[in-house]
């Protein structure tokens, strides 16, 4: 285990409408990720270091769901051992839409977008 993905537990109609807000209020990036269909944890504002962990196609990393107590959780575990200074990374895994994330991970894998 590496980290756990912390920060506000909430349903996908407030994801909806804080991801909308984060837009009007200039905030570059939301650090949302989905747990499963109806929650999601949103680190935008009150998470630890676990949010600015970079997607790569060819991650040293891997997020996992598992259930503490009856509360689902997203940590984050090593596929291999890392490196001092290493960075720490894992695959987004984000949906296949018609609008392409552009992927700027450079491993030689690439699969050119982030979903």
């Amino acid at each position: 285990m590496v980290i756990e993905y912390v920060g506000q537990v909430i349903r996908q109609v407030i994801a909806d409408m804080r991801e909308q807000r984060y837009e009007e209020e200039g905030i570059g990036s939301s650090y949302l990720f989905r747990i499963d269909q109806d929650t999601i944890i949103d680190a935008t504002k009150c998470g630890n270091l676990a949010r600015f962990i970079n997607h790569s196609c060819n991650p040293n990393c891997y997020a996992k769901i598992i259930t503490v107590e009856s509360q689902k959780k997203i940590v984050i575990y090593s596929r291999q051992p890392i490196s001092i200074n290493e960075e720490i990374t894992y695959d987004y895994k984000f949906p296949i839409e018609d609008t392409k994330i552009p992927c700027l991970c450079g491993a030689d894998s690439c699969r050119g977008s982030l979903n």
